[in-house]
């Protein structure tokens, strides 16, 4: 096979409709549009329109509130953390920072830092340096003989 000879399969593509082109294409004079009205002509845009009463979305009650500086956590789960300490990525041994997690996949992106929530077991003795932390999982690193420390964020419920 050549680049030349590279070709979509039977059926995948379909040709565009070209409107407006003369009766014998069977989409000439009003293109499909029917006739007169404001649907028929150019930049109509009603997809929220109700014809002049009071749209749906604006009729309903409006509820919550969202934060606009609230953070947004990447989250660990201990699970995880022990599974890439057994798997041989993670060095248990050492300090394990955020960076770290990020280095060896356990994470994707930072965010706003790091949280690790109590999922999963650890047997471990690890020392974790974290943005927050659960209760649970606080608990869990410290009986497995680790420590959790956290950095420049107050302990999260």
């Amino acid at each position: 096979m050549k680049l030349n000879e590279l070709r979509d399969n039977a059926g995948a593509t379909k040709k565009r409709m070209r409107v407006g082109r003369g009766p014998g294409s069977g989409k000439g004079k009003t293109a499909g549009r029917g006739i007169k009205g404001q649907k028929s002509r150019s930049g109509v845009a009603i997809a929220g329109y109700e014809g002049g009463q009071m749209p749906l979305y604006m009729r309903l009650p409006k509820r919550g509130f969202n934060k606009p500086n609230r953070k947004k956590f990447a989250v660990v789960n201990l699970g995880i953390i022990q599974k890439f300490i057994d798997a041989g990525k993670l060095d248990a041994k050492g300090e394990i920072t955020e960076d770290t997690l990020l280095e060896v996949g356990v994470i994707r992106r930072k965010l706003d830092g790091v949280r690790v929530l109590g999922k999963g077991e650890i047997t471990a003795k690890v020392q974790l340096n974290v943005t927050g932390a659960s209760k649970s999982a606080i608990e869990a690193v410290e009986k497995a003989g680790g420590s959790l420390a956290i950095t420049n964020a107050s302990v999260a419920e």
